[in-house]
């Protein structure tokens, strides 16, 4: 199933599949990494200032200045407790680091998870290079014959290497060496303390481009902005996919 066209969160969005770049650390396996940025690409286009512009004639912010999205699936002869031993399954096996699944309430039917995708998007600026992480917030709401899906996010988590852009090559280069910071220095874990010019920061996608057009960081949120978009898709596909036909194809009761 492919969804391009949106509707506005307070109208209840209509959301779509995934992506990330490359390089992408996903411990989340919604999508395989290798093929997060040709989606994206091959769906809004491969200059992203115009690709985030573009989507924010489609998108609205909710009422806490979150980029959330909502859908509705049908899926008829199912019922509530069907669909949850289904959803729980995919859950648990897409999200499979401690603590991803935050709410597992089968009375209730309601999955809530919370799992950090690593690396959507990287940029080297004059100054420092930014290398952008999001924590989605996924809540499933289960009745019968049907689920609600609600993806949300806030903010952008950003991992700032203040000597990392292009001026800082220039100054750490010794008798034609690069000897600036590697890639994976930029990437290193949140408590990791030993670089002093590496930094952690959020940024509100409310204050960011495209939703503010003067932005410093504009590059590097247009891309994060439609990364952020398409893994949406994704996570709906993939559910939508799982209450739908399985996760492998054959969870029937005719065994």
């Amino acid at each position: 199933m492919k969804r391009i066209s949106m509707r506005p969160f307070v109208k209840s969005v209509l959301a779509v599949a995934l992506v990330s770049v490359s390089t992408l650390s996903l411990k989340a396996q919604v999508m395989k990494s290798a093929d997060l940025e040709k989606y994206a690409k091959e769906r809004y286009g491969v200059k992203w200032l115009d690709a985030a512009d573009n989507l924010k004639q489609m998108l609205t912010l909710d009422k806490n200045e979150s980029l959330t999205y909502q859908q509705v699936i049908e899926v008829p002869g199912k019922n509530k407790s069907q669909l949850y031993v289904a959803l729980n399954y995919w859950a648990t096996a897409t999200f499979k680091e401690k603590g991803a699944i935050t709410l597992n309430d089968k009375e209730d039917g309601c999955i809530i998870i919370s799992s950090t995708i690593k690396n959507i998007a990287e940029h080297v600026g004059t100054i420092s290079k930014y290398s952008v992480s999001i924590t989605p917030v996924i809540r499933i709401d289960i009745k019968n014959e049907r689920i609600r899906v609600t993806y949300t996010v806030q903010n952008y988590d950003v991992l700032d290497d203040v000597s990392g852009g292009y001026l800082g090559v220039a100054l750490n280069t010794d008798n034609n060496r690069d000897v600036r910071k590697s890639m994976g220095d930029s990437k290193r874990k949140a408590d990791d303390k030993t670089n002093a010019n590496l930094y952690e920061k959020q940024w509100e996608i409310a204050k960011h481009f495209p939703f503010v057009e003067k932005d410093p960081q504009k590059r590097t949120c247009a891309k994060a902005l439609v990364m952020t978009h398409a893994y949406s898709n994704a996570v709906m596909d993939k559910i939508e996919e799982a209450v739908k036909n399985g996760i492998v194809g054959n969870e029937n009761d005719d065994w």
